[in-house]
């Protein structure tokens, strides 16, 4: 029985309120009885009737933790734990790293294994999406590229879409080509779960439907200015938009996103901005005090659990 209000909730939790008529069309095969009797039950806690026969639901404080240690042992998590998995792991390329305006990273870097494929998919939910962000495809690191589309899938991470992350009207002058893009790279862990609406499905039926797939359709581009220079507290620190976009693609309120290479941890503040909870791991102890100061500095974070 608490399956059933678990369900409810999930399917009206990004909806700002609905109808007992929308519950019942939604859960046809239950009796009426039962579903009013799950939705009262759980008054206070996970619903709230805010007129007669309209009623929301009652989403919980979202919560950061913070972790010291290697984003690749993802060992204190447990088995299909993480709703979304939205990362930007130190890739090394040093070839193309060299030239024009760019230095190498002043941080450790290195390439992807099978095996940290297996712990994604280890602690990811079925269903739920890992997003990676990567450079843009060059003759450098092509092959590097391809070699995690195939660590991913003989792991059941399916290859779901790749949007460029467009860096607005910045140009950095390297290597061959100048550099102005990266890749926003989408895997499923199997079939993507059903997030997209299903209108004329919806329309047919009476009651709203879903089809597999992310919220709603993705961009052809994400196209966003980096972060300024004078602003980062991270080398590869990601655009606070270009994350909020993402998530808002890949999640729900109220589920838990993890970045394992957290960086600057504009992952979590852009998860608590939305309404998600986060975990992001980090190694370097210098990363970890600005990611905590930047917590700090925004008074509307209330609970942002630090452990270290």
């Amino acid at each position: 029985m608490n399956s059933l209000a678990n369900n409810i909730f999930n399917c009206f939790k990004t909806k700002h309120n609905f109808t007992l008529q929308e519950a019942y069309s939604q859960y046809k095969e239950k009796p009426k009885e039962t579903v009013r009797a799950r939705i009262y039950d759980n008054l206070g806690i996970k619903f709230e009737r805010i007129a007669k026969g309209l009623y929301r639901t009652i989403q919980n404080n979202e919560s950061c933790i913070l972790l010291e240690g290697d984003g690749r042992d993802l060992s204190i998590l447990k088995d299909n734990s993480i709703d979304c998995i939205l990362t930007d792991h130190p890739w090394l390329d040093t070839k193309s790293n060299k030239g024009g305006d760019r230095a190498f990273a002043e941080y450790e870097c290195f390439k992807y294994t099978l095996d940290d494929f297996k712990e994604k998919a280890r602690v990811l939910k079925d269903g739920c999406f890992l997003v990676e962000i990567l450079p843009a495809e060059n003759e450098n690191n092509y092959k590097y590229l391809y070699e995690i589309k195939q660590y991913a899938e003989q792991c059941g991470l399916l290859y779901y879409s790749k949007v460029t992350w467009k860096k607005g009207n910045f140009v950095s002058n390297t290597g061959r080509k100048a550099k102005n893009s990266q890749d926003v790279m989408i895997f499923s862990k199997g079939k993507a779960r059903n997030m997209r609406l299903d209108v004329k499905k919806s329309q047919k039926l009476g009651y709203t439907c879903f089809m597999s797939g992310t919220s709603k359709m993705l961009p052809t581009v994400f196209d966003i200015a980096p972060v300024p220079k004078n602003k980062k507290i991270h080398q590869s620190e990601l655009p606070l938009t270009l994350c909020e976009q993402i998530l808002s693609y890949v999640t729900y309120e109220g589920e838990t996103v993890l970045d394992s290479f957290a960086g600057s941890g504009v992952v979590g503040e852009a998860s608590l901005n939305l309404k998600r909870n986060c975990i992001l791991i980090e190694i370097a102890k210098e990363n970890i005090q600005k990611i905590k100061k930047r917590f700090l500095e925004r008074a509307n974070f209330q609970e942002v659990s630090l452990c270290i």
